[in-house]
């Protein structure tokens, strides 16, 4: 049986898996090399499960997206790293959320987190974790222009030096 992992890849993703390099106008890769050693570095989490606050914070735009199936909701939520299973939500099209209820550490592993801080193989886990939706609107309008700054911007303000990718 053939495997093909490209296959749920955006179709925009699959040049980049399949060797045929970067994108016109992308000349430079997006990411930094990490000068500190992970002992002394504080790590954030991005989920994009969709995950947020029931109590204290807005669901992920469904309806919208219902209306317009190209559309994902480029808006974030702040997880802070105390929150509880009982607290946390899940608002995404694409995935079945019932195991995530469950066991929300499936798409955002804070406590494995902690765990390494504790065995001191990373500094510390950042105060809060960002959560997004996954899928989104090709062209990323909206993630580039808006979201992608404000992410940034918050990461910086708490200290973090690292954040790390749970996809869902």
């Amino acid at each position: 049986m053939v495997v093909d992992s490209f296959k749920f890849l955006p179709r925009s993703f699959r040049p980049l898996y399949e060797g045929r390099g970067p994108f016109p106008g992308e000349k430079e890769p997006v990411w930094a090399p990490f000068e500190k050693r992970l002992a002394e570095s504080s790590f954030a989490l991005l989920t994009s499960a969709g995950i947020y606050l029931k109590r204290s914070q807005p669901s992920f735009d469904l309806e919208h997206e219902q209306t317009h199936p190209d559309w994902g909701d480029p808006t974030w939520r702040a997880i802070p790293a105390s929150a509880a299973a009982a607290d946390i939500g899940v608002a995404h099209l694409h995935i079945n959320d019932e195991d995530l209820l469950a066991d929300p550490e499936i798409a955002l592993p804070m406590h494995l987190l902690g765990q390494l801080a504790s065995e001191r193989i990373i500094g510390a886990p950042a105060a809060e974790h960002i959560a997004v939706m996954g899928f989104q609107d090709r062209r990323l309008t909206d993630w580039q222009q808006k979201t992608a700054p404000e992410l940034v911007a918050h990461l910086r303000g708490q200290g973090a030096d690292g954040l790390i990718l749970a996809p869902a």
